[in-house]
C-alpha cells in the first residue's frame, strides 16, 4: 500500500520552479540539504540567504511521526488545538513500551496487557484525527517510516532522536520534542536555526566484512558525540551509490550519536530499487524524473571545501570493521586493535550477550549476513555460549527472514527472537541478573551504548 501519494506528487511538482527561484535569489550552487531546506520554507516570501548557525528559520515539514512514549503528551496537546484533523500526514508507532523478556510472542502479549490503556488511547485519538496508527508489534518507528513513508526530497520531523534514519531515502528527517510535533500537526510553522553543513566525501570501496555501519562508527570517532551539533551531515561520492538504502539509513540514523541535526544521502538508483521493492514504484519513477534536483549541484562535488562548513574525507578502501564503546558511541576501535584495547583498559574479555537487530541493523541485508555466519556454526554442531537475541525492525522484516529460514537458523544456534520493537536498545530488556551489577561485556548492533542504557547495569560494558 502506498501512503500520501498526493502529498508527494505536490512536492515534486513544485520542486523545479522552487529550485530555480532559490538559485537565482542566492546566486550560487546548492547542496542537497539546502535544496530541501529552502524548498520547505513556511513562507516563500521570506526567501533570502540565511546565515548558517545564526538565523532562525520557519519551516513547513511534509509529515510528522511519533512513537508511543512521546505521542501521549503530544496527542493530548493536539486535542486542545481545536483542529478536526492534522495539517500534514502524521503517524503513531507503538514500539517503545514492549519489554524484551522471553520471546516476541509472549513479550508482545504481556505489553498489550500492561499498556492496554495507553495503546487504546493512542489508537482512538489517531482514528479521530486521521492519524495512521501502527499497533504494537508492527515495528520500530524508523524502520516502518523507511518502508512506507520516507521519500527523496521530503522533509519530516519525528518525536524520536533517531528520526534521521529516513535520510537513507534522501529525506531531511529531524528528531524533535512533542510540542514541535503539535505545532506542525496544527499547521503552524516549525522554527529551526539554519544548520551548518558538514560534507563527508567517500572514496575507495568497501571490502571484506566492512559495511556501511562501519562508516558512521568511524565518523563518530572523528567528530565525537558533540562534533555534529547544529549541523546537517551530507554524504557524497560515487561509491555511495553502491550502498543499499537501508545501509544509508543506518549511517543517517546514527548521525544522532554525533549530535547532528540530521544526515542524508542524495537520491540514486539504490533508493529507487528500495522504493520499488517496498511497493512505491510511482514515487521511484517521479523521483528519477527529477534526479538532478534531488542531489547537490555539480559545483558542490567539484569544490566541496568551498560550500561546506567542514569537510571530512574517508577512504573506504582503508576502512576496516569497527567496534565502538564501551559507555560512549564515539570510542571507535578497529577490530584489529580490539584485543590489545580490551587488555589495556581491563575490560571484561568474555562476551556475555550478543544482540543483533533494532532500527540500525535489522534490514534483510544485515540479518542475512548474520544468518550466513550462524548457518556455518550450526552446520558444525555449535551452540551459542552467550545469550543471543535478534530484534527485527518491523513485521515485514520478521516475516521475510522467517520465510527464508533465517529465524530457524538463529534458533538452532540458541538464539531468541524478540518482538518487533525497540527492546534492549532503549533499556526495555528484563535481563536476568542485571540487578546484581556484575561487571560484564555485551556486543550489539544498536545505536547507543551509554552506561546502563541496555540492561540498567552500570557495569555492563
Amino acid at each position: 500500500m502506498m501512503f500520501d501519494l498526493e502529498v508527494i506528487q505536490k512536492v515534486y511538482k513544485q520542486l523545479p520552479d522552487k529550485i530555480d527561484t532559490i538559485r537565482k535569489k542566492l546566486n550560487r550552487p546548492l547542496t542537497y540539504a539546502e535544496k530541501i531546506l529552502y524548498t520547505h520554507l513556511y513562507d516563500n516570501k521570506e526567501l533570502k540567504a540565511f546565515n548558517r548557525g545564526e538565523n532562525y528559520v520557519d519551516f513547513a515539514p511534509d509529515r510528522v511521526a511519533m512513537q508511543d512514549a512521546t505521542a501521549q503528551m503530544a496527542l493530548l496537546q493536539f486535542m486542545n488545538s481545536g483542529k478536526e484533523t492534522t495539517a500534514v500526514p502524521s503517524t503513531v508507532h507503538c514500539d517503545h513500551l514492549i519489554q524484551a523478556r522471553i520471546n516476541g510472542k509472549e513479550d508482545l502479549n504481556a505489553a498489550l496487557n500492561t499498556n492496554k490503556e495507553v495503546f487504546d488511547f493512542l489508537e482512538s485519538v489517531s482514528d479521530k484525527y486521521g492519524i495512521d496508527f501502527w499497533k504494537p508489534g508492527a515495528g520500530i518507528i524508523h524502520q516502518v517510516v523507511l518502508e512506507n513513508y520516507a521519500f527523496p526530497g521530503g522533509m519530516m520531523i519525528g518525536t524520536d532522536s533517531h528520526t534521521p534514519n529516513a535520510g537513507g531515502l534522501g529525506m531531511v528527517a529531524i528528531g524533535v520534542g512533542g510540542a514541535d510535533a503539535v505545532d506542525v500537526m496544527a499547521g503552524m510553522p516549525w522554527e529551526l536555526r539554519m544548520p551548518k553543513l558538514i560534507g563527508i566525501k567517500l572514496t575507495g570501496k568497501l571490502s571484506g566484512w566492512t559495511s556501511p555501519k562501519d562508516i558512521i562508527l568511524k565518523v563518530a570517532g572523528i567528530l565525537t558525540v558533540k562534533g555534529g551539533t547544529g549541523a546537517i551531515i551530507e554524504y557524497f561520492g560515487e561509491v555511495a551509490k553502491s550502498f543499499s538504502a537501508t545501509g544509508k539509513g543506518t549511517i543517517c540514523n546514527m548521525g544522532a550519536e554525533v549530535g547532528a541535526t540530521t544526515s542524508l544521502f542524495e537520491f540514486d538508483d539504490s533508493m529507487a530499487r528500495y522504493l520499488k521493492a517496498t511497493g512505491r514504484s510511482e514515487i521511484a519513477e517521479m523521483a528519477s524524473e527529477i534526479k538532478d534536483i534531488l542531489s547537490a549541484d555539480r559545483e558542490i562535488a567539484q569544490q566541496p571545501e568551498k560550500y561546506y562548513d567542514q569537510l571530512i574525507e574517508i577512504n573506504l578502501s582503508e576502512l576496516e570493521p569497527y567496534i565502538n564503546g564501551p559507555f560512549t558511541p564515539d570510542l571507535a576501535t578497529p577490530v584489529s586493535k580490539m584485543k590489545e584495547t580490551v587488555q589495556r583498559n581491563d575490560w571484561p574479555p568474555e562476551v556475555s550477550a550478543g544482540l543483533i537487530g533494532s532500527c540500525t541493523n535489522s534490514s534483510y541485508e544485515d540479518i542475512s549476513r548474520a544468518a550466513s555466519i550462524a548457518k556455518q556454526a550450526v552446520e558444525k554442531g555449535l551452540k551459542a555460549k552467550a545469550d543471543f537475541t535478534v530484534t527485527p525492525g518491523s513485521e515485514q522484516i520478521r516475516y521475510t527472514i522467517d520465510r527464508d529460514g533465517y529465524i530457524d537458523i538463529f534458533e538452532k544456534l540458541g538464539g531468541r527472537v524478540f518482538a518487533n520493537a525497540c527492546g534492549p536498545c532503549i533499556g526495555q530488556w528484563a535481563r536476568e541478573g542485571a540487578d546484581k551489577n556484575k561487571k560484564n561485556t555485551i556486543v550489539h548492533s544498536f545505536n547507543r551504548n551509554f552506561s546502563k542504557r541496555n540492561d540498567g547495569n552500570p557495569n555492563t560494558h
